[in-house]
């Protein structure tokens, strides 16, 4: 296995970031027209989260969500490739924080069904903390 295998993961996150920040917009531009308000309107921070339906504020929770933990993984990736530890398990659970992330924002930006979210969320979390774990018992010898 590459060193370089761990980027694949890392650049289908980025673009899953990518794919829902386009997908709000859409919600919020076609909400924007729909209802004919006025982009001055929408100045007072406070503003959107008084007039937006859950079908055009979850993308937008999604997306903030999405510079979460996935920061993380991004640092734990750029750290595991610098210092050449990038090996299958790392690699797979890499593609399982992945997977989960993707689900996790297809409900959230859709239908919301919160607990499956939540467990979709959790799944995703502990891959990362494994990748986190795993690394530094690593690093520290263990």
């Amino acid at each position: 296995m590459t060193q370089e295998a761990i980027f694949s993961p890392f650049f289908a996150t980025l673009f899953l970031t990518l794919l829902v920040w386009v997908y709000m917009y859409i919600r919020r531009i076609g909400f924007i027209k729909s209802q004919k308000i006025r982009p001055q309107d929408l100045v007072a921070s406070s503003a959107p989260v008084q007039i937006w339906p859950r079908n055009v504020s979850n993308p937008s929770d999604n997306l903030k969500n999405l510079f979460e933990i996935p920061v993380l993984f991004y640092a734990l990736v750029l750290y595991l490739f610098v210092t050449k530890q990038v090996d299958i398990v790392y690699v797979t659970a890499a593609w399982i924080f992945v997977g989960f992330r993707g689900l996790h924002s297809a409900v959230h930006c859709t239908f919301n069904l919160v607990m499956l979210r939540f467990y979709l969320y959790l799944f995703a979390t502990l891959a990362v903390w494994f990748i986190a774990f795993r690394a530094a018992l690593t690093h520290f010898g263990a």
